[in-house]
């Protein structure tokens, strides 16, 4: 995985748009994706592109429909890398703090 793809992907408001499109009905042609957005089609493609380049969209072809389908894969793989283990830290502190409160 390519992390500073996936940040480059997910620093766009669009982009982030466009996987929450995806996230709620998955398998989505290109006109369907626009009619929520306010940008020509072409500016639609190109953010997909860069969603397919960090490979957080997949597409299949059905016919001459190109759908697109979320890959949450590289999202799990920042997780773990990048968020988790700061999670896991404020998480044990907090454990502890509760611990110490309770008097255990």
């Amino acid at each position: 995985m390519d992390d500073d793809k996936v940040f480059k992907a997910l620093a766009d408001p669009t982009r982030r748009k466009l996987l929450d499109l995806l996230c709620e009905k998955n398998g989505q042609t290109l006109g369907e994706l626009c009619e929520h957005l306010d940008m020509a089609r072409q500016s639609t493609t190109q953010h997909l592109g860069l969603l397919e380049t960090a490979q957080l969209v997949t597409t299949v072809w059905r016919g001459r429909e190109k759908l697109h389908f979320i890959n949450p894969v590289p999202l799990h793989d920042v997780y773990e890398r990048w968020v988790r283990k700061f999670e896991r830290h404020r998480l044990g502190l907090l454990h502890d703090l509760k611990t110490q409160l309770e008097g255990e």
